[in-house]
């Protein structure tokens, strides 16, 4: 990992980006839930991005999508556990594309999403990841991602 002494809070500073205040839920769930050392969200979405993959969206903002989905996450993450120093591994991401039928890109546009965990992460940060076209998203979000990770006790 580029500067291993950083701190993935550290590490988001140096690459210009701070995490968001928490979304409210839209249903009856919970952001996430604990069981032992894993973490396992539900699903976020953005408040910026809208439409669907090949129609409305490029596969390039679908990807920035994905990306804010990630700070999100990390967002719902840090509020549950303290410090993103905590986490020993991205297990698996899924992300959830609002895709025309025709559509066949979507693992460019997760990229975003896990390209940031090893930005933030290094070697942590990699991950395994299912990407899937969706018909419809909940509030016409472009894309939607949930994490399964690992922490430290």
């Amino acid at each position: 990992m580029k500067n291993q002494t950083m701190t993935p809070e550290e590490r988001l500073e140096e690459l210009g980006l701070v995490l968001p205040a928490p979304r409210q839920a839209a249903g009856n769930y919970v952001s996430c839930v604990r069981t032992g050392n894993l973490i396992f969200t539900s699903g976020q979405g953005t408040d910026e991005y809208r439409g669907k993959l090949g129609k409305d969206v490029t596969i390039e903002v679908g990807y920035d999508a994905a990306k804010q989905c990630m700070m999100n996450l990390l967002t719902v993450v840090k509020q549950e556990i303290g410090e993103l120093s905590k986490v020993k591994r991205i297990v698996k991401i899924l992300g959830f594309v609002n895709s025309t039928p025709d559509f066949t890109n979507q693992p460019q546009v997760m990229n975003g999403a896990s390209d940031l965990l090893v930005e933030v992460f290094g070697e942590k940060g990699k991950h395994g990841r299912s990407a899937v076209g969706m018909g419809q998203l909940p509030h016409n979000n472009a894309v939607e991602v949930e994490m399964i990770l690992e922490i430290e006790e």
